[in-house]
């Protein structure tokens, strides 16, 4: 299993192509508070679950200074079909080849109906604007995952 990230590690820098096919740079929201979320595919039911309790609860987490941004293997184009079809507004980052997930510990050994397998560790970070991690979970579930995060953070 990778190496998780812990509170005070610092946030491994990316550069990641989003939906729209523009470059999306951790470390160019440097001085913002960024919540990192990584899951396994767009469209399937978990997923989609997610996100749009993300974009539901956008709003509320702007106000508070945060931005979001949700990681997963999926290309671009499958991320453009998955905004248009949830009407979502959170940003979405494609990592086809993993390199980030396995940098932040997203990816690696997990348990699936019962069977040890190796895939996307739906996990969930908070970077500080001085770039550190000050909030990690790994293996969340994807419904409610929101509000336990909203109240782990006082929002």
């Amino acid at each position: 299993m990778n190496d998780r990230l812990l509170v005070g590690s610092p946030a491994p820098d990316f550069s990641l192509l989003s939906d729209t096919g523009s470059a999306v740079t951790l470390s160019e929201l440097a001085g913002r508070t960024v919540i990192v979320y990584f899951y396994p595919a767009a469209m399937t039911p978990g997923c989609t679950k997610q996100a749009c309790d993300f974009t539901d609860s956008l709003d509320a987490l702007r106000a508070q200074g945060y931005d979001v941004l949700a990681i997963s293997p999926d290309k671009p184009e499958k991320l453009a079909k998955f905004r248009e079809r949830d009407s979502l507004t959170i940003t979405l980052l494609s990592d086809p080849d993993r390199t980030v997930m396995k940098a932040w510990g997203a990816f690696g050994e997990k348990k699936l109906y019962g069977k040890v397998v190796e895939g996307v560790i739906r996990s969930t970070f908070v970077v500080s604007p001085e770039g550190e991690i000050s909030y990690a979970a790994y293996n969340v579930k994807a419904t409610g995952h929101v509000a336990k995060l909203r109240k782990d953070l006082g929002i």
